[in-house]
């Protein structure tokens, strides 16, 4: 087969950091849909906001995340000179599926199309041996179970909320929740960025080790990641947080349920919270999922009625079809580059 040349190893790199700035572009709804439709900040002021908080994770909470991604391709079964085409499939079907369900305004898991963009891809390379199914497995299962915590999160904390302030005047409360919000988007933003971001370092860490750049005695499975790849990833996801997804603000913001700031802060501190254990856990899961279903579980404190739960369904579909509509894709892209590079 023909070995990927130096040039192409840099052009798979800027394509990991165009996925990573279509992540922030796609999830940007994440981190400002609560803000913006509470009022709390401008769109614009906004955006910014999420940025910098997106940029500043890169300096806590390691790389654990990045670590669990590195490692669902199983390179010992896989022919070295084989892996950066392997990425080049994942990450052609991750931002396949980031872009077609952006045009249809869903707010879909750019994790979870990655780790589908990745599976599919190894599969058509290797076979099922390419791929470290418990990994895939433990992304699976948070899949499910983080969402449902997001919610049960969202209910309590909004909860406790109206507990604490039931003989607050509601003007005031209103007033100190409007200041609160900002402390609570600017806490999911980070969590967002300590998330999302090392999705991307992942994919680069397995590409850089096939070309050697740990040297001939690395160990696959616990290689580290460079801080320039570190920098890099948070600096993508930032700009596109910057640029914005407004369709999907408009479903996150004001199609699932009516927002006030309290609601706001209530479930962006739920979504932080559920995220940031995640990241400390290394596990990667899907913020776009946490905070949709704060936002349903802070919602549902006003009455299960106050939630649009036709919408909600819409949005569920879509994530169940999110890994095997980006796992055929980087079938296909793979089985499409074996064309030409003779494999």
């Amino acid at each position: 087969m023909i070995p990927a040349p130096t040039i192409l190893i840099v052009g798979i790199i800027f394509i990991a950091l165009i996925f990573d700035f279509t992540n922030g572009f796609h999830d940007s709804a994440n981190s400002i849909s609560t803000v913006v439709s509470t009022k709390v900040l401008t769109p614009r002021r906004a955006v910014a906001f999420a940025a910098f908080f997106n940029f500043i994770a890169a300096f806590a909470f390691g790389v654990a995340v990045a670590s669990t991604i590195s490692k669902i391709i199983q390179v010992d079964n896989v022919l070295t000179d084989v892996i950066p085409y392997i990425i080049l499939a994942a990450l052609l079907g991750a931002i396949l599926w980031n872009l077609i369900t952006w045009y249809f305004g869903l707010p879909t898991s750019s994790s979870h199309a990655l780790i589908g963009g990745m599976t599919g891809a190894g599969i058509s390379a290797a076979g099922l041996v390419a791929i470290k199914w418990s990994t895939v497995g433990l992304v699976a299962t948070f899949m499910v179970i983080s969402p449902i915590i997001g919610l049960i999160f969202g209910f309590l904390f909004m909860a406790a909320v109206l507990n604490i302030t039931k003989k607050s005047n509601k003007e005031t409360a209103e007033h100190y929740f409007k200041r609160l919000q900002l402390f609570s988007a600017a806490a999911y933003s980070f969590s967002h960025g300590s998330n999302d971001a090392q999705k991307t370092m992942g994919i680069i860490v397995p590409l850089l080790y096939s070309i050697g750049y740990y040297g001939a005695t690395a160990d696959p499975n616990a290689l580290p990641v460079p801080n320039w790849v570190i920098l890099a990833a948070h600096t993508s996801i930032a700009l596109g947080t910057l640029f914005g997804g407004w369709r999907i603000v408009k479903t996150m913001g004001y199609k699932i349920t009516r927002l006030r700031p309290v609601h706001g802060f209530a479930a962006e501190t739920a979504g932080a919270t559920t995220i940031i254990g995640a990241s400390l856990g290394g596990i990667p899961v899907s913020t776009t999922h946490i905070i949709c279903t704060s936002i349903m579980g802070v919602g549902t404190t006003m009455g299960a009625s106050t939630v649009k739960w036709g919408v909600a369904r819409s949005i569920m579909i879509a994530w169940l079809l999110t890994i095997p509509a980006s796992a055929l894709i980087g079938y296909i892209s793979f089985a499409v580059i074996r064309v030409f590079i003779g494999y």
